[in-house]
C-alpha cells in the first residue's frame, strides 16, 4: 500500500508545490484519489500513476484547491478511452459541481460515473476495505476519511498438512480461508487448525482541512499512518484556527493524542518555500517525533 502526494500546497499553488491531491495505491487493486486540486491531471502525467487504474475519488470539501481539477481529470480520462467505472464521493454539492461543470462546458464522460454525496459514518465496505467519513472543523462542511484494511487469514501450514497425509488440491484455497473441507476419503479438515496468526490490515487517516477537534482524534485513533494538514507554523495558531486550519504543533498533538504510529504533514501555505521545511518539520517533531513532511511526488509505503 502506497501514498503518492500529487500536491501539497494550501489555497494556491507555489513554484515548488501544486494544490492538494493524494493517491492511495492498494495491493492487487486500483488507485483511490483523495481530493483533486487544479492541475491534478498534469501531476498524474509527471508521476508513475495511471488514470486508467483510478477507481475512486474521495473529496474532503468543496473549496477550489481541493476540487478544481476534477472536471479536467474526468474529461481527459474519457478522451483517453478509459472505460473503467469511477465513483466520486464527497459532501453535498459535489454532484451539482460536476454536473454543471460538464454541462456548461459541453463536456461528457464515456465511462460509468457514480457520484455519491456522503454524510458521516461508513461510506464504503467491500469486505476487503472499509472507509469511514468523519466531520471536521472547517469553514464549510468538510470530512476526513479513515481507510481500514480488513485482517487477512494467517499463512497456511502446507508442510504440516503434507506431514499429516492431507494431499494438496483445490481445497487448499478453502483451507486458507479457514473453512472446513471434506476430503475424498471422508476426512474432515478444519482450515483454522492449520493457519498461522491473522495478518493485521493497515489503516490510514486522511484529513481534510480542519482546526483541532475531538473528531480528529477518533478519525486517527491508532492508525498506521495519519495524513494531516499543517497550513501554518505554530506561532500563527490564531490565524490558522480562525480559518478552519491547523498548525504544525496542533497536527502533531492530534497524532500524539490519537496514538497514530506515523504522521505525514501536508497542505502547507504557499508562503513557505523549500527553505522553510526543516523549521516546520522541527516544530512537528518537537511534539511527535515520527513525523515526515510530504512534498510533491513523494511516495510513502504504508
Amino acid at each position: 500500500m502506497y501514498l503518492t502526494f500529487l500536491g501539497t500546497c494550501a489555497g494556491t499553488p507555489s513554484l515548488q508545490r501544486n494544490v492538494t491531491a493524494i493517491a492511495l495505491t492498494l495491493p492487487a487493486a486500483g488507485d483511490w484519489l483523495f481530493d483533486c486540486g487544479e492541475a491534478t491531471q498534469h501531476q498524474y502525467m509527471r508521476s508513475a500513476l495511471k488514470p486508467g487504474k483510478l477507481e475512486k475519488i474521495f473529496i474532503t470539501h468543496l473549496h477550489g484547491d481541493h476540487i478544481f481539477g476534477l472536471p479536467g481529470l474526468l474529461t481527459s480520462r474519457s478522451m483517453s478511452s478509459i472505460s473503467q467505472p469511477l465513483t466520486v464521493y464527497g459532501p453535498a454539492g459535489i454532484r451539482a459541481f460536476i454536473d454543471n461543470a460538464l454541462s456548461l462546458s459541453g463536456s461528457w464522460v464515456s465511462f460509468p460515473l457514480e457520484i455519491i454525496e456522503i454524510d458521516e459514518g461508513v461510506i464504503f465496505d467491500d469486505g476487503g476495505y472499509r472507509v469511514t467519513a468523519f466531520p471536521l472543523s472547517h469553514v464549510v462542511p468538510c470530512f476526513g476519511y479513515r481507510i481500514e484494511q480488513y485482517d487477512k487469514p494467517g499463512y497456511l501450514d502446507a508442510a504440516r498438512l503434507k506431514a499429516e497425509g492431507i494431499p494438496s488440491g483445490p481445497w487448499f484455497q478453502q483451507l486458507k480461508q479457514g473453512a472446513t473441507i471434506i476430503l475424498p476419503d471422508g476426512r474432515h479438515v478444519a482450515g483454522r487448525d492449520y493457519l498461522g496468526p491473522a495478518i493485521k490490515g493497515k489503516s490510514v487517516a486522511i484529513f481534510g482541512d480542519t482546526a483541532p477537534s475531538a473528531a480528529g482524534r477518533l478519525l486517527a485513533e491508532n492508525v498506521d499512518v495519519m495524513v494531516h494538514e499543517t497550513t501554518l507554523e505554530a506561532a500563527m495558531a490564531e490565524k490558522a484556527n480562525s480559518r478552519g486550519h491547523s498548525t504544525t504543533v496542533q497536527a502533531a498533538c492530534t497524532a500524539r493524542d490519537a496514538g497514530a504510529k506515523r504522521l505525514i504533514a501536508t497542505h502547507f501555505s504557499s508562503r513557505y518555500g523549500t527553505g522553510d521545511m526543516p523549521r516546520l518539520l522541527a516544530e512537528c517533531q518537537s511534539v511527535f517525533p515520527a513525523t515526515e513532511l510530504a512534498y510533491d511526488f513523494a511516495v510513502f509505503e504504508i
